[in-house]
């Protein structure tokens, strides 16, 4: 289905508040990539629904302040993978 850009911005600001998401799921459910993502939310969107930008930043920041954390287990969790094999 194709957007223009605005819509597109607004569609997956909506997607991003709703789900709390992050970045990387929300390319790989709407089949675009994370840099598109991004681009959209962190900057079209400001032009087109600043106030719906400002929750989605809220978001985006939570999610990189946990970052660090989901790696972390996602190593542990190979790691697991590993030693079971």
């Amino acid at each position: 289905m194709k957007y223009t850009v605005e819509k597109r911005a607004i569609l997956l600001g909506k997607y991003i508040v709703e789900n709390k998401t992050t970045v990387r799921k929300t390319a790989k459910l709407f089949g675009i990539s994370k840099s598109t993502v991004h681009k959209d939310v962190s900057e079209r969107l400001r032009r087109v629904d600043p106030g719906l930008h400002k929750k989605v930043k809220i978001i985006l920041e939570i999610n990189k302040a946990q970052r660090h954390i989901r790696g972390g287990l996602a190593t542990k969790q190979k790691y697991l993978n590993i030693r079971k094999v």
